[in-house]
């Protein structure tokens, strides 16, 4: 009995210093994890840093089509334009 009041009290006790946390909105741009449209954004990157434009321009489509509000979508869409990408899916039609 006396271990369990012993035990309890230091926990209390612990608890009592731990910090509190405030209430607050995250800033976006101190994001700890990235989102799946964000990781496909830094993929297409990588594609084109190694010169692959199709792996490239499809990953951009990807990224458009499927994560319509990531915060890389407009940048996609202008690598898409240079590329000569943007086509609906499925077009086999390229340059």
């Amino acid at each position: 009995m006396i271990v369990r009041l012993a035990v309890a009290g230091l926990v209390a006790s612990a608890t009592s210093f731990a910090p509190l946390q405030c209430a607050h909105d995250p800033d976006p741009t101190l994001r700890r994890e990235d989102t799946a449209g964000d990781a496909l954004w830094a993929l297409a990157q990588k594609f084109e840093g190694e010169h692959d434009t199709a792996s490239a321009r499809e990953t951009l489509q990807y990224l458009v089509d499927t994560y319509p509000t990531n915060r890389h979508v407009g940048d996609a869409k202008e690598e898409l334009a240079k590329l000569g990408g943007g086509a609906p899916s499925g077009d086999a039609g390229g340059t």
